[in-house]
């Protein structure tokens, strides 16, 4: 008779300390709702047991738990989240928008456009229940890319060796290679101020996990582990965090990629010591 008490209360615990996050992390109630996905499964698990996880900060799962719900297609989740992220003043707007236009790129521009439209009607209600007007748009933040386009494409190919360090960049002998992955994606939203480059990554890659693209999973993952903006442990956290809002079939996937570029990563390190020592 213990232990079930025992255990009931253990359950009780975790329900109260999953509310309690909830409220915290999306700034309303949590709701009444008492079915199994919402009892056991958002404030049970996600709230009371991945939200409370230390390594990554609340605000690095905000970046994620934005792209895997941008990404879903569910207009209240995203609503929800849009609003605690800027609500809670973990996200500013500044960085609210620049997290769009890098979703946009990774997870294509329709959904982001309705993923921008949130972002705007969300701001607008945060400042009607502070009973505040609504500011001015801020300034676009400065374009950091060399005009001239050849410059401009060499830009383009030198940060496509850095962020995906590699030593070598695609030839830019069609539009999509020339015009949109050197000059654009590289040659100027991957150097763009507004976000970090930790922060690019966290979207990054969780939107080539949801994608289910092959070759950009491995070569993200691997980037954002050889570049150590994202540590063993943090990436670990990410795909649990995925796992939450995408679904553990994709979860699982990019976790085997993460494991197997995980040891990729060591051999290299490894190889690098030995040739210097």
């Amino acid at each position: 008779m213990g232990t079930i008490d025992s255990a009931a209360v253990s359950t009780a615990q975790r329900s109260e300390r999953g509310r309690r996050e909830f409220a915290e992390v999306m700034t309303f109630a949590p709701p009444k709702d008492s079915s199994p996905t919402t009892a056991h499964g958002l404030i049970d698990f996600v709230f009371a047991e991945v939200w409370t996880r230390p390594v990554l900060s609340r605000r690095d799962r905000r970046f994620i738990t934005l792209a895997c719900i941008a990404d879903s297609d569910a207009e209240q989740p995203l609503i929800e989240h849009v609003y605690a992220a800027l609500n809670s003043g973990d996200i500013s707007i500044t960085e609210m928008r620049e997290a769009v236009l890098h979703f946009a790129v990774y997870a294509g521009w329709p959904k982001a456009s309705r993923f921008n439209m949130v972002v705007d009607q969300q701001w607008e209600r945060i400042h009607q229940e502070r009973d505040l007007s609504v500011p001015a748009p801020e300034p676009l933040l400065p374009l950091v890319s060399p005009s001239d386009p050849e410059a401009r494409l060499a830009r383009g190919v030198e940060s496509f060796k850095e962020v995906n360090c590699m030593p070598f960049a695609p030839d830019r002998d069609n539009p999509y290679q020339g015009a949109g992955i050197l000059n654009f994606v590289f040659g100027e939203m991957w150097l763009r101020p507004g976000l970090s480059m930790k922060e690019r990554r966290l979207i990054t890659v969780a939107c080539v996990g949801f994608q289910d693209a092959p070759i950009p999973i491995l070569s993200h993952v691997y980037a954002a582990l050889k570049s150590r903006d994202v540590s063993f442990e943090e990436m670990d956290e990410l795909a649990l965090q995925f796992a939450a809002y995408s679904g553990l079939p994709k979860a699982t996937h990019l976790s085997q990629v993460i494991e197997e570029q995980k040891a990729r990563v060591l051999n290299e390190w490894r190889a690098e010591d030995a040739a210097t020592s």
